[in-house]
């Protein structure tokens, strides 16, 4: 990256950017399996969608969001993939 474009940039960007420049990271092992994961989210996400109201406890919805925010998606996103495996079969065992 340019010294240019690195002055938009706070000190902590600016030193993972030259981190990275200086070959200090690796690709995680599962990195292919990480990337599969993260374009059906976005192919779910992307898929014509119809909104649902649901009522959860505040207990739940908080754990929910919070897992969402560890994972770098909205909560919406998340309750959705999680519905959407429900509904491929992937996950089994609540009906």
């Amino acid at each position: 990256m340019s010294d240019k474009n690195k002055k938009y940039l706070d000190e902590e960007e600016r030193d993972i950017i030259e981190s990275v420049e200086r070959g200090e990271w690796q690709s995680a092992p599962d990195v292919q399996e990480r990337l599969k994961a993260a374009r059906e989210i976005a192919s779910n996400t992307i898929s014509k969608s119809r909104r649902v109201n649901i009522d959860m406890s505040e207990t739940d919805f908080l754990k929910i969001k919070a897992k969402a925010r560890i994972v770098g998606m909205p909560y919406q996103t998340l309750i959705g993939a999680i519905l959407h495996q429900y509904a491929e079969g992937e996950i089994k065992g609540v009906i």
